[in-house]
């Protein structure tokens, strides 16, 4: 009940803030998915699309539902975070297994 009452006090109106945050986060994510040659920034990269294509669908269609707005911008958060833990989680595994693929200059063993 809280989150509806929050919610129909604010998105009403586009969240300039979040629109200027999300625009941020998604231009490093497009940065590091060019930059890199694993596929989860990919992923990352797109989802985060997806919350920023939220603020131009509240700014074309204004009576857009406070909570579908809401919803929309925070829905994708959530798997890209688990993308994130998942990817950090994979190198951090490769460079134990492999010196080549650790974060620097590979020491010999």
């Amino acid at each position: 009940m809280l989150f509806r009452v929050s919610v129909r006090s604010s998105y009403v109106a586009v969240e300039n803030s979040d629109l200027i945050i999300d625009s941020l986060v998604l231009f490093a994510f497009i940065a590091i998915a060019l930059r890199s040659d694993r596929f989860w920034p990919l992923w990352v990269a797109g989802l985060q699309l997806t919350i920023s294509m939220s603020h131009l669908l509240k700014a074309i269609q204004p009576s857009l539902v406070p909570l579908a707005y809401a919803a929309a911008e925070r829905f994708w958060s959530y798997p890209t975070l688990i993308i994130i833990a998942v990817g950090a989680w994979r190198q951090h595994r490769r460079s134990r297994t492999s010196p080549q693929f650790g974060i620097g200059p590979a020491t010999p063993a």
